[in-house]
């Protein structure tokens, strides 16, 4: 049989690549670093290859380590796929799953998906992270989260995405700037950067500006805020108007504002919120199950009507 690399530095040379530093990648892998240092060129023998080029006071990795790094992780996503099948060989909805959702999602559901789990699921637990879309994506693909929530539609190649329900967008201004707007509302006739949204790598204002037709961008303000929470206080200081999604609105991101929200003009413009996953994965049938637990207890909601 071939002498074949370790797991261990395997996992050794993964986090030094993702920390690119030696101390901090044996402090995270709970090994020292001399430890972890020849792991690495326990590795490099084993497979005849450098991977890293070191000097005394920094280091690179080659371009077949580059690789290896690559392989590795997904060597080491299999394998921790492997230990989960065999773990929960029977029983699904046990076991831990690593999920991650993007801001504009996550303070209004995940705590409410949290208490099902702990109702429904028990032997489930979930560890939570939030980031942008983006970046929730490259963990996934690197074995670093399990699960996403996101707002769809995003570029889900080489990944599999399962719709659990819809997300309304609603037109939210000061009551008394809500006065002076003509009915039905027409965004021409809105002055111009009286529109706040979300900085650029917020999915929700691609979304935003694709649900609402604003396809002039002159109504649209340069500022871009950094959170939903940002955005309301902006639009209650009676600088302009702006879209939030419904589930903001029904936990209660407009109380103690002078904020109303009144339906957009046009189509109903919505967002879909989906789970996403990696097609390698062996919990194909755990996150199936809890997407449809999602859909019918949290998000059970009928497509908004067309004006």
């Amino acid at each position: 049989m071939k002498n074949l690399p370790s797991l261990k530095n395997l996992y050794y040379l993964v986090h030094l690549h993702q920390e690119q530093n030696f101390n901090r990648a044996a402090k995270m892998c709970f090994v020292s670093q001399s430890t972890l240092s020849s792991g690495i060129q326990n590795l490099e023998e084993q497979l005849g290859y450098q991977l890293i080029e070191r000097d005394h006071k920094s280091f690179m990795f080659t371009a077949i380590g580059e690789e290896v790094v690559e392989r590795a992780r997904n060597i080491l996503t299999n394998v921790d796929d492997l230990v989960e099948l065999v773990k929960n060989q029977g029983e699904p909805m046990t076991g831990e799953i690593r999920l991650g959702c993007i801001p504009t999602i996550a303070p209004f559901l995940l705590s409410r998906v949290v208490k099902l789990c702990q109702q429904d699921y028990p032997k489930l637990s979930l560890l939570l992270k939030e980031d942008t879309t983006e970046r929730l994506l490259d963990a996934l693909a690197k074995g670093e989260l399990d699960l996403l929530i996101l707002a769809l539609p995003v570029d889900t190649n080489g990944f599999h995405s399962m719709k659990v329900g819809i997300d309304p967008f609603k037109m939210v201004m000061h009551k008394e700037l809500s006065q002076d707007v003509i009915q039905p509302i027409d965004y021409q006739k809105m002055p111009d950067e009286s529109i706040f949204l979300l900085q650029a790598e917020h999915c929700i204002t691609g979304h935003a500006i694709t649900a609402c037709q604003l396809g002039d961008s002159s109504k649209v303000n340069p500022f871009a805020a950094t959170s939903l929470h940002t955005l309301v206080q902006m639009v209650n200081s009676k600088l302009g108007t702006t879209f939030l999604p419904q589930m903001a609105i029904d936990t209660g991101i407009l109380h103690d504002t002078d904020l109303i929200a009144m339906d957009p003009p046009g189509e109903a413009p919505y967002r879909d919120i989906g789970l996403v996953w990696r097609q390698t994965t062996s919990r194909i049938s755990t996150f199936r199950t809890l997407g449809l637990a999602i859909q019918k207890k949290l998000l059970a909601q009928e497509l908004p009507s067309k004006k």
